[in-house]
């Protein structure tokens, strides 16, 4: 294992999009001794089995897991996740938004939601911003991320056995990070760090693998009566 260097993983199928990621990657600061690499997965057969096979490709420490349609706009993205995670030993996986309860296995239907991002859901090129509770401390605990970003300082498998496409993978990865006694949190951003240009987020799916995060996570979900049109009205936020 390399404790000084950082790699950026994506499960890939657009390269216009990747290629724009990478632009951004290679704009960050990058501290003394340190070193990153990008490792692109193509074909995979979901984003967990993606992620699986870029672990193990990977000796770095440090490990951001991020969609090709992420664009890191925090210059010192290195510097602060370093410091982050050497700073907070327990802290085992950070992402740019998050929440704190799980009703009907989805962080957004939580009431404690911290975190921003930039982002374009009602269609490319329609730049908005999630901004949600402001972090006042190093970082916020929480009990799920979003999966747009995923960094983490020590390795778990994803849970490829459960979730086969590309919805609560991140959910799940969060979960086994805490039944493995780590902390996953939402940094504090002075302005947000990310650039999400994902459009409007395909659901199919998403029910298929929301009972199964239940059904596999039962004891960290609460059950919540919601509407799909108010699930749709969410995603076109």
């Amino acid at each position: 294992m390399n404790n000084r260097k950082v790699d950026f993983i994506s499960c890939v199928n657009n390269f216009e999009e990747y290629n724009t990621a990478l632009q951004h990657i290679g704009s960050l600061k990058i501290p003394k001794e340190y070193k990153i690499e990008t490792i692109a997965i193509e074909h995979a057969d979901s984003i967990t089995s993606g992620y699986n096979q870029g672990m193990k490709k990977s000796d770095a420490k440090y490990k951001v897991y991020l969609h090709q349609d992420v664009y890191i706009l925090n210059k010192n993205f290195i510097y602060d996740v370093i410091a982050l995670f050497e700073k907070h030993p327990n802290l085992g996986m950070i992402g740019v938004v998050g929440g704190k309860t799980l009703p009907n296995g989805f962080w957004g239907n939580s009431l404690e939601i911290y975190g921003t991002v930039y982002h374009t859901l009602k269609g490319k090129g329609n730049l908005g911003l999630l901004s949600f509770n402001e972090v006042s401390n190093d970082y916020e605990k929480v009990l799920a991320i979003d999966g747009l970003i995923m960094v983490t300082q020590y390795d778990l498998e994803w849970r490829d056995d459960l979730f086969k496409g590309w919805h609560f993978y991140d959910v799940s990865q969060s979960l086994e990070f805490a039944n493995a006694g780590y902390e996953v949190g939402v940094p504090r951003q002075i302005s947000p760090w990310c650039f999400h240009d994902c459009g409007i987020t395909n659901l199919n799916g998403y029910e298929e693998n929301r009972e199964i995060l239940i059904q596999n996570y039962r004891d960290y979900t609460i059950d919540l009566k919601i509407t799909k049109s108010e699930l749709i009205r969410f995603f076109k936020k």
